[in-house]
Parts: C-alpha cells; structure tokens; sequence
C-alpha cells in the first residue's frame, strides 16, 4: 500500500524554499552586473579626469610658451624705442638677458620657460635672388652672394672630421642649385631660362612624387628642399656644419609703388652667422668671417669693446681694412625676427615659433610687432 509524502516528511521541499534560492542567485546576477557597471563607469571617470588633467596641463604649457612670445616682443619694441640699429651685443640678442627679462615680465611658480630671439634679417633672403617685381631677372650682387654661400658650405662639408661618421656630403654643382633655385622663383612661363643646368616644372613632375615648379618667391623655407640640386644634408646640415635652412629666410618682403612689392636682400651684418659673413666677404677672403664674428663679441670686464653699429665697423677688424663688402648687402637695423619659446612642466612640452615684423604705425607712432608667422607644438 502506498503512502503518500506527507507536508511534514523530510525528503519535501518546500516551494518557498525553491524561491528563496531563485531570490538569491538573481540577486547575485545583479549584484555582479552592478559591480562590472561600477567598474566600467569608475575607469571612465578615472579615464575623464586623466584627459582633463592632461588638456589642463598642455592648456597651461601652451600659455606659458604664448607669454614667451608676446614678452619677446616686448623687449623688441622697448628696443626699437632705444635705438635705430640692431646688433648682437644688445639685450634681445643675448639668451641669459632673454631668460632674465622673460622670468620677470612673466613669472611661474611651476614650470620653465626658455625664449630664444633671432634676427631674420641676419640671413640671406632667397627670394632676392631674382628681380621682383618682374621676377624675370638674376640680381647680380644676390647671385655672387649664393655663389660665394655654396662654394663655402660645401667647402666646410669636404673638412668635416671623420669622427662624425658617414655622412652623404652633398655633391651638388652650385650653379646648378642656382640656377634651379632662380627657375623655382622667376613668375616667367615653364621652360628653363637659365641654362641647361636649371630646373622647371617638367623635371620635378617626373618625380615620385610628382610636384609642381612654384614659379613665384616662397611662402615656407620647406619650398627650399623641393629644389633640384638641394639635398637633404645641404638643406638641415650635418656633423656641426649649418644647413641652408638655417642662414636662408623667405622673408623680407617690401613695397615697391602701388600693390607692387620686392625683396632688398639686405643683410645685417652686426647679427649674422658667420657662414653668412663668409659670402659677404669677398671669396678670397672668406677665412676673415670669424674673426668679424669674435670682433663683434670681444669683452672686457663684461662689457663690449667694439662699436659695431657703423656701416664700416668691419674694416676695425684687423687685416680687413683694404676689404670691401658691397654695400647693396649689408644693412646695421633689423625689423624681422624669429622668436622661439619652449615651456616645460614635468615630461610635457609645449614650443611656439613665431616670425615677426617690428614697425611703427603711421597713425599712432606707436612700435608694434605683427605676426607674419605663428607655429605651436
């Protein structure tokens, strides 16, 4: 006979019990679904705060290297105020009086901030090389000038110790480069001009890649290596030899009568490189560059001794007294500068490039310095 389980029977289950278990394991699901929410919301969070700390940091970096800039132009324009020539004994030109100036003018509790301050017009401006603004023609003096440029450069690259390694000295002919470089710049139409040796858009348009001849001044000193002849190493140097990037500008720009414009080419010769100096001078007297150079700077009891703001200064120099520069060249009084600024906080970075033009407005009177380039980092 069978019996039936009865409610109180041990084996019996009851259904509430059933429940609870079903209770607890979905509690369980939820729980772990909540905490992995948690989580993933906690890393996100985590992850925001992270990216706005860092944005706040580069924020902050990028104003410190902005303020650089602006009290750069600050001691350009007290400058201007002083006098009406630009050399490189004056405050601006030196980097510890930079440092000093900028830290005052604009002080950081966290942080540093490095200025550095360069005469463009100490460089040769590329875009003089040819008549503008016809810009049909070689400028004679210009073209002397890059002759005697390339013939030193290069000559500097044949002397170059060995322990600097393999480098690819550039091999390029220098009147090859300059006539490419005239070809790049004259506004005539797409044929070679200037020999057999120049360069037009048919010879770069079979390139890989394939680019067009500007036929016009250049815009950017990147244009400079896009130019038959310029190799990479000529162009950034190498084994402590300067590149052409380093002693050419593409500014200068002036006008010339009614929405005409034109390039002086004039060089300061109280702030240039001594490279520059050395195609100034006359070929066979490219070795007097570096005395000019140490002439400029010479010091006694931490003061300058030469007065280099005379059109002539450099025939004080000795042994230079019989050489003469030509005077379309060379100028004593700059109004293009390129300042760099480099903040830094910890292991983050921030550099801002900017060229500017100092002039003196008609209406005011007033010294200003106009941005015609501005590059951050």
């Amino acid at each position: 006979m069978c019996i039936a389980n009865q409610p109180n029977s041990p084996s019996a289950k009851p259904v509430w019990d059933n429940h609870r278990g079903v209770a607890i394991l979905v509690a369980i699901a939820v729980v772990a679904v909540l905490l992995t929410a948690g989580l993933a919301l906690n890393q996100r969070i985590r992850g925001s705060v992270t990216d706005a700390i860092h944005q706040r940091s580069e924020l902050v970096l990028s104003e410190m290297a902005v303020s650089g800039v602006h009290a750069a132009m600050v001691m350009l324009i007290n400058d201007a105020k002083d006098n009406a020539t630009d050399t490189i004994q004056e405050d601006w030109a030196n980097p510890e009086t930079v440092a000093e100036t900028v830290n005052a003018m604009v002080p950081f509790d966290d942080g540093k901030l490095e200025v550095r301050i360069e005469d463009e017009k100490g460089k040769i401006q590329v875009n003089a090389l040819v008549k503008f603004p016809e810009g049909q023609q070689f400028d004679a003096s210009q073209r002397f000038l890059w002759e005697r440029l390339l013939d030193h450069v290069f000559s500097l690259f044949e002397l170059m110790p060995e322990e600097f390694g393999p480098i690819e000295i550039p091999d390029s002919d220098p009147n090859m480069i300059i006539n490419s470089l005239k070809d790049w710049l004259d506004s005539g139409d797409d044929e070679a001009i200037t020999g057999l040796s120049g360069a037009e858009s048919d010879y770069y348009e079979g390139l890989d890649p394939p680019y067009a001849c500007k036929n016009g001044p250049m815009d950017h000193l990147g244009e400079l290596a896009l130019v038959q002849g310029i190799t990479p190493t000529l162009f950034s140097g190498a084994g402590g030899v300067a590149g052409l990037s380093s002693l050419i500008t593409v500014h200068g720009v002036t006008k010339s009568g009614d929405e005409q414009f034109t390039y002086d080419g004039k060089i300061n010769i109280s702030t240039a490189d001594v490279a520059v100096i050395a195609a100034l001078l006359p070929s066979e007297n490219a070795d007097l560059a570096e005395p000019l150079a140490e002439y400029r700077i010479a010091l006694a009891d931490e003061s300058f001794v030469n007065d280099i703001t005379s059109t002539n200064w450099y025939k004080n120099v000795p042994g230079v007294g019989d050489v003469s520069i030509d005077e379309n060249l060379i100028s004593l009084s700059s109004d293009l500068f390129r300042i760099v600024s480099v903040a830094t906080r910890g292991n983050l970075k921030a550099t801002v490039s900017a060229v500017v033009r100092r002039e003196k407005e008609e209406k005011t009177g007033r010294w200003v310095c106009k941005t015609l380039i501005w590059q951050a980092e």
